[in-house]
């Protein structure tokens, strides 16, 4: 039997296996860096594999190494996220959420179930494949600093050295049965952008004895949005081909309807694929503030946290996993995916060693599974587990 039918086989046999580790990490999920009960399950399926790892990376996180025959050829690490999301979950299913407030909306149980599947799969045919699969079960991803970037800190990519990364994604608009990816660039960075705003507080009916914060604020998004999103004033020479996206969320004042406050707070975001005008943009915030400032004699204030660097799938690899996933699944089943201005701390691999990100199809409109990621009623099509896992293990041995 050819390595890509025993893998198929082995995908099929583990199956109810992967979907029952899948079922227990969605009804157990732990937010960002407090994933303690997940590593420790996660810590026991390696064991029943029969894999050592070493815990305690980033705080939660595991990583081990798997060796195949000639295990010096290459060090491939597949990786898998392990946090949730402060969310309720509204699913009536077996395996809903058992910590209120608390839900794997954005499939990390999938990612992990998924890379325990392709473990159990490569385990089993570790004569039949050469290299070495490094495996890490990595926490926070869905929070700054992010957990890769912490990982790396510590040395995940080091002893043995990493050569280049897989990793894959849940995409509910995807049938279940499909996988998508895009060569080169592909998700965006993203920064998390804090405006203070402080004017006089006052008495509405006094508009003489008072500088209105709401009023300034409202003007700075209104020319922040003006000249970065419709004139893209900035942008017209180096970075005119720079996806860019600056958008503001939150605007918080705190008055009432016959009392101006001191002061206004603003949240927002900032998302390109181009670090040269990232940092470049981070300037002109402030820029753009301070003109306002002046104008209204008001105090503004920029603070920045800088997040994920942008994500860019290596083309070598990526089109070796193409080409791994059409002989696999068959070539009507990969898609070519558009830019995603959403980001992943996949990107922090990304920008160390020759990486492939990856969209794996989890929807099923028949069975009425269509809801989006980070919504209470996410959830996927389960047979996308063998698909998964299976697909995981191919691309390791021959992606």
């Amino acid at each position: 039997m050819e390595l890509k039918e025993k893998i198929k086989a082995l995908a099929s046999t583990n199956y109810e296996r992967v979907k029952k580790i899948r079922e227990h990490l969605h009804a157990n999920p732990e937010l960002s860096f407090k994933e303690f009960k997940t590593s420790d399950y996660i810590a026991s399926a390696l064991d029943e594999i029969g894999l050592s790892y070493t815990r305690g990376i980033a705080g939660t996180g595991i990583v081990g190494v798997l060796e195949g025959m000639n295990k010096e050829k290459r060090m491939l690490l597949l990786r898998a996220d392990m946090d949730a999301l402060p969310i309720t979950e509204l699913n009536n299913v077996s395996y809903k959420s058992c910590n209120e407030g608390v839900m794997h909306a954005c499939g990390h149980d999938v990612h992990s179930a998924s890379v325990l599947g392709a473990l159990m799969i490569l385990n089993e045919l570790k004569n039949d494949w050469e290299g070495s699969i490094k495996f890490i079960f990595q926490p926070g991803e869905e929070v700054l600093p992010g957990g890769a970037s912490i990982m790396i800190k510590e040395g995940v990519l080091e002893n043995p050295k990493v050569s280049n990364a897989i990793a894959q994604h849940v995409f509910p608009s995807m049938e279940t049965g499909k996988v998508g990816f895009r060569k080169g660039m592909y998700m965006a960075s993203t920064d998390e952008i804090y405006i203070t705003v402080k004017g006089k507080g006052g008495h509405a009916a006094m508009p003489a004895d008072y500088i209105n914060p709401l009023l300034v604020a409202s003007e700075l998004i209104s020319k922040l949005h003006q000249e970065f999103m419709l004139d893209k004033k900035y942008q017209q020479d180096k970075y005119k081909d720079a996806p860019t996206v600056l958008a503001f969320g939150k605007i918080e004042g705190k008055g009432a309807t016959n009392v101006i406050p001191d002061e206004v707070a603003i949240a927002g975001t900032f998302r390109t694929m181009d670090e040269n005008w990232r940092n470049e943009v981070h300037t002109l915030l402030q820029k753009t503030a301070d003109e306002i400032a002046s104008k209204w004699n008001a105090q503004i204030s920029v603070r920045i946290e800088k997040g994920y660097p942008f994500l860019v799938n290596d083309e070598v690899l990526t089109d070796s996993c193409i080409k791994a996933a059409q002989d696999y699944l068959g070539k009507e089943n990969v898609e070519e995916l558009p830019l995603r201005m959403t980001a992943e701390d996949f990107a922090f691999f990304s920008q160390k060693v020759p990486s492939c990100f990856y969209r794996l199809g989890t929807g099923n409109k028949e069975k009425n599974i269509t809801s989006g990621v980070h919504t209470p009623t996410f959830d996927i099509d389960p047979k996308a587990l063998e698909v998964g896992s299976g697909l995981m293990a191919w691309l390791a041995v021959v992606g």
